[in-house]
């Protein structure tokens, strides 16, 4: 495959990260930059037919807040900060408890409740991977607050 072209949406390590949704084409990003740059709560930067990659920042002390997706598998790579994730078969009884930091993968099964909450002094940075995709094509929610809203019409 050498002396092809690079593919649309080919971004060099380096340069600005644009976020919006890329889904649907190809797309290579530097996937550290872009989560630690994002200051969004929540941005999707790639939804495709089968899958959906989005990025969160969570500030100290604040918490995804409790959610299931039924039939939704999630995987999620801590890129800076430390916390706990909560996960469970019910909202009120977490069976799988851990503490989080840099560097550390989360696989979430569908149908578990789970919470990640921020303990550390710095803003908990993550890409997160949805098979098959969850929000809407596009998705940029600048606060927790906004995430719940958008939620509850989804």
């Amino acid at each position: 495959m050498t002396g092809m072209s690079p593919a649309a949406g080919y971004r060099p390590t380096g340069s600005p990260t644009r976020f919006r949704d890329h889904g649907k084409r190809p797309y290579v990003v530097d996937i550290h930059e872009a989560a630690i740059a994002n200051p969004n709560f929540r941005t999707a930067i790639w939804t495709g037919e089968y899958l959906q990659v989005t990025l969160m920042s969570i500030n100290p002390g604040d918490e995804i807040g409790l959610e299931i997706h039924p039939d939704t598998d999630q995987f999620l790579r801590i890129e800076q900060g430390c916390g706990i994730v909560e996960m469970g078969r019910r909202p009120e009884q977490p069976e799988y408890i851990r503490q989080i930091g840099e560097d550390d993968a989360i696989m979430i099964p569908a149908g578990y409740y789970h919470n990640l909450t921020n303990t550390g002094h710095v803003p908990i940075k993550l890409y997160s991977i949805y098979a098959p995709p969850h929000h809407p094509r596009g998705t940029v929610h600048r606060t927790q607050e906004e995430a719940m809203e958008a939620e509850e019409h989804h």
